[in-house]
């Protein structure tokens, strides 16, 4: 549940829509919302005849909490990898479930840039797939979702 609330700051949920998302019985759902919302680690406010829950980003550990949840999903083996090997890489998306905060086994990630090596993304991913045991797939300079989230930016260095 951590992974749905802190991958993704914009992500949120209902007790029904996460019980169905996570398999879980509403029971076990509430909970946990419950706990992380008294802990102060979640909000809640009630729309139409549900209660939503999201991360505080107010709480402060949000961005710790963000900080070891991008890293248990090995989204910062992937920017590291990336900025190092793959030519002028202005900003990485990353789009699909893990945007929404499921942990599908499917990473896919957005890259924007210039003479972008794609032969070595090619290689990247099977690297990626050992050492995080998760898929990853990239797309270079493709059209960004509104859900999509940055997970790095640099301005372009040709720019004044």
């Amino acid at each position: 549940m951590m992974v749905k609330f802190f991958a993704n700051e914009a992500n949120s949920g209902y007790l029904n829509g996460l019980a169905l998302e996570f398999g879980e019985s509403t029971n076990a759902i509430r909970l946990e919302l419950n706990n992380l919302s008294d802990a102060g680690y979640l909000i809640r406010w009630k729309s139409k005849n549900k209660i939503v829950y999201a991360a505080n980003i107010k709480h402060p550990l949000f961005k710790l909490l963000q900080q070891i949840i991008r890293h248990h999903l090995g989204l910062e083996q992937i920017v590291s990898s990336v900025i190092n090997k793959l030519g002028s890489v202005q900003e990485i998306h990353l789009i699909g479930d893990y945007a929404k905060g499921r942990d599908s086994g499917t990473i896919e990630i957005i890259l924007i840039g210039q003479n972008i090596n794609e032969d070595y993304l090619v290689i990247l991913q099977n690297k990626l797939k050992k050492l995080i045991n998760r898929t990853v797939l990239f797309y270079v300079n493709s059209t960004i979702p509104s859900n999509g989230i940055v997970i790095y930016y640099q301005n372009n260095p040709n720019q004044s």
